[in-house]
């Protein structure tokens, strides 16, 4: 048996999507445990490249199992919107499954998402995707959300929708939100419903039967460590567990159960949305991660704020997740620097510190303290092993996992497929 976790231990966007890819060739069940349509992985297949934001990356290896877990909040129109996108890309979809027991982004959750976040002050603005996925979390918590389990009995969850949807209206219409129409939600909602109604299982006890068999399975994390509700940089943070702890409850799996975690990391660091960023790079050293490493949101198009390795938060987000192995991705993009640097401790105040600091007030107000390394000057995206990398950027990656406490296992030097390999 072999149950691995992969979380991304920045602030997402470290290109799980594709190390998920790798690790999936070797896996019988692949399950996504938590986030929604607010992530993106991105796995390019030759020419091909896809775009994944709630189906698991191992639909693209035929014959794995995928889940859509427990965990997940999902958007019925979004999800058939994507399976229809893959089937006539020729996807075989006969091996999804999408729980039960994950609650559903209702109409109501994406205008109130929509409507919190532009009504509020400037400088409180979180940066949401506004696709719903806070307010649905809000009402799982609440126990008033829709599983998808309703959708298997059609009066059952019509009923359950007018409920919440007369709620929307009476709380928020008056204080300025989008008036919802009943019969026109839900006729929109219920053809996303129907569609994905075939898909639906008690996953639970499918990924038991899985871990019983001694199959191979794969738990996939969307978004990064420091968007994680609890350990993240609060209220800079998503509405879910995205650190590996959250595999757990996220598909119903014992900790007992779980083997191995991989983290993954950007040989940079990247952020979208609000939020403090100690080592962000506000010019040209910054635009020109941008750029070359083609840092624009899989999901939302936004530009990513980008700025050095952050050891400090890095080494943080691997004792909190119990990283085993490092996936490193993007070495690439710091081809032919004459220095990279890696920020290996914080200035706060004027106290020295090696900790990540649970005050988002305090992270902004970080200097942080960097060691630089001389550049490589030879691409390395034609690499396929350790040893034809240059000697500069061995250094580079020995340096930064010696300050990460963590082993090196995957190394990524490009967005295809075949420009990973392992340590």
């Amino acid at each position: 048996m072999s149950v691995s976790i992969l979380v991304g231990i920045q602030w997402g966007d470290e290109g799980k999507g594709k190390i998920i890819d790798v690790l999936t060739r070797d896996a019988d069940m692949v399950i996504r445990f938590q986030g929604g349509n607010n992530a993106g992985h991105t796995v390019e297949i030759g020419p091909e490249k896809f775009i994944l934001h709630l189906i698991p990356s191992g639909i693209l290896h035929k014959g794995t199992d995928c889940v859509i877990g427990n965990g997940v909040v999902v958007d019925p129109l979004a999800l058939k919107k994507e399976m229809e996108d893959l089937r006539v890309r020729g996807i075989d979809l006969s091996k999804l499954q999408l729980s039960s027991r994950s609650h559903l982004i209702m109409p109501w959750h994406k205008l109130l998402d929509k409507f919190k976040e532009t009504k509020a002050d400037p400088s409180k603005k979180i940066g949401t995707t506004m696709r719903g996925i806070g307010p649905a979390y809000t009402s799982k918590m609440a126990r008033t959300g829709i599983r998808a389990v309703e959708i298997l009995d059609k009066a059952r969850f019509e009923t359950h929708f007018r409920e919440e949807l007369a709620d929307y209206n009476t709380t928020y219409v008056p204080l300025g939100a989008e008036k919802l129409d009943a019969d026109k939600a839900f006729a929109e909602v219920w053809e996303g419903c129907e569609y994905v109604r075939p898909y639906i299982q008690d996953s639970v006890v499918t990924v038991h039967n899985a871990v019983r068999e001694g199959k191979k399975i794969l738990l996939e994390g969307a978004q990064g460590m420091f968007l994680d509700i609890d350990h993240g940089t609060y209220p800079y943070v998503t509405s879910s567990n995205t650190t590996s702890g959250g595999a757990c409850p996220g598909t119903g799996i014992s900790p007992r159960a779980v083997t191995d975690v991989w983290g993954v990391i950007k040989a940079y660091t990247t952020r979208v949305g609000e939020g403090p960023f100690p080592t962000e790079l506000k010019n040209a050293e910054g635009d020109n991660l941008r750029t070359k490493g083609g840092e624009f949101g899989a999901t939302t198009g936004r530009p990513r704020r980008c700025g050095w390795l952050d050891i400090v938060a890095s080494r943080h987000s691997c004792m909190v997740n119990g990283v085993d192995y490092l996936a490193v991705t993007k070495l690439d993009v710091l081809d032919g620097l004459d220095t990279v640097k890696i920020c290996t401790a914080y200035r706060i105040d004027g106290v020295l510190t090696e900790n990540f600091p649970a005050d988002t007030e305090a992270l902004n107000r970080v200097e942080p303290v960097y060691e630089s390394l001389p550049g490589w000057k030879q691409p390395t995206s034609a690499a396929r092993s350790w040893d034809e990398l240059p000697e500069n950027a061995k250094k580079y990656l020995n340096r930064a996992a010696e300050l990460l406490q963590a082993k090196i296992g995957i190394i990524s030097v490009g967005p295809k497929r075949d420009q990973t390999f392992n340590r």
